[in-house]
């Protein structure tokens, strides 16, 4: 038997947590030979419905979940964590400026950092899927100085799975066989899906997709306004999908990427090899040497269409580093 892993999950009682929880403790996450620990946090007034969400997880009876416990302090919730999925978040209301959601949230993940450095293990993975998630994740790595900046990511990787559908749909291809697809920069409508470094089939997807004023338009598009469209439609944000791709992104850090193959990853920019400036959390493509050792890969291809589009989204999360300056102080 292998020893308990920990796993810490904030915004127990929201959507995208219900959707994942079960997961985990399936797991999902991190494999089905690997018992763990689930730790749920939420804002105290929540606590009671996060017992029920535990009632549930017990009558599942699965025989990997060792232990669970709810909190709404995160010291408690991040007491000797190993990962820590940050998916709870203050969500954007009517009339909120970006600034204002910014702020707002700011001060949630400055007061987590400050309790991943104290209580979780010096190991701990960290992924930050609350919004607005890279300039989350800067603050939360920020107040966790002690915890190296490698093991904090935000996650792109829903916007990855998006681009993919996309581009299988229209190439009428099984969605297997659209590979090396990127996104670049924020999570965030200035987002950039990588199309000019994207394989259909083993071939550059130029070659098989004649299609340059779709991509350049519409698709790009669809992928940047994904979730408002979900909203729109279900009259909620997405959840299920969200949670899927949480759990492929930690999948992703954890085990060896195959050669030839990267996954989109948000990290700090520090020395990347594109030029994008340094102390940002920028999606970029990355690969795995397992266990959350993970590296930019370098020199894929920008053209001028791309590049114009990958600058404006380092111009706005620079501009989002700005405004939250006081926070990282």
């Amino acid at each position: 038997m292998k020893q308990v892993k920990r796993v810490a999950v904030t915004g127990g009682a929201g959507q995208i947590a219900y959707s994942l929880l079960f997961r985990i403790a399936n797991g999902d996450l991190l494999g089905d030979d690997q018992p763990i620990a689930l730790s749920i946090l939420d804002l105290p007034k929540a606590v009671d419905e996060l017992n029920g969400v535990v009632m549930e997880l017990q009558d599942c009876g699965f025989p990997l979940l060792k232990e669970i416990s709810v909190s709404g302090d995160p010291n408690e919730a991040f007491e000797g964590a190993d990962f820590i999925l940050q998916v709870g978040a203050k969500p954007r209301g009517p009339g909120m400026e970006r600034k204002d959601l910014l702020a707002d949230n700011g001060k949630i993940f400055v007061e987590q950092g400050k309790a991943i450095n104290s209580v979780a293990s010096k190991s701990v993975q960290v992924l930050v899927v609350g919004n607005p998630c890279n300039t989350n994740c800067l603050i939360c790595m920020h107040h966790a100085p002690d915890i190296p900046k490698k093991q904090f990511t935000a996650m792109t990787r829903l916007d990855q799975n998006r681009a993919i559908f996309q581009l299988a749909a229209q190439a009428k291809v099984d969605i297997t066989e659209v590979g090396r697809v990127c996104i670049w920069g924020n999570h965030s409508a200035t987002q950039v899906p990588d199309f000019v470094n994207a394989m259909i089939a083993g071939q550059p997807l130029d070659k098989v997709l004649s299609a340059r004023g779709w991509l350049e338009n519409d698709f790009i598009q669809h992928v940047q306004q994904r979730g408002s469209a979900v909203i729109k439609a279900r009259g909620k944000s997405s959840a299920a999908s969200a949670a899927n791709a949480a759990i492929g992104h930690v999948v992703s850090l954890q085990q060896q990427t195959p050669k030839g193959h990267f996954f989109s990853s948000a990290v700090l920019s520090d020395g990347n090899p594109y030029g994008i400036s340094d102390g940002l959390i920028f999606s970029f493509p990355c690969i795995s040497h397992g266990e959350g050792n993970w590296e930019i890969v370098p020199h894929l291809e920008w053209d001028s269409f791309l590049e114009e589009k990958i600058r404006a989204t380092e111009k706005e999360l620079l501009e989002e580093r700005d405004l939250v300056k006081h926070l990282l102080s």
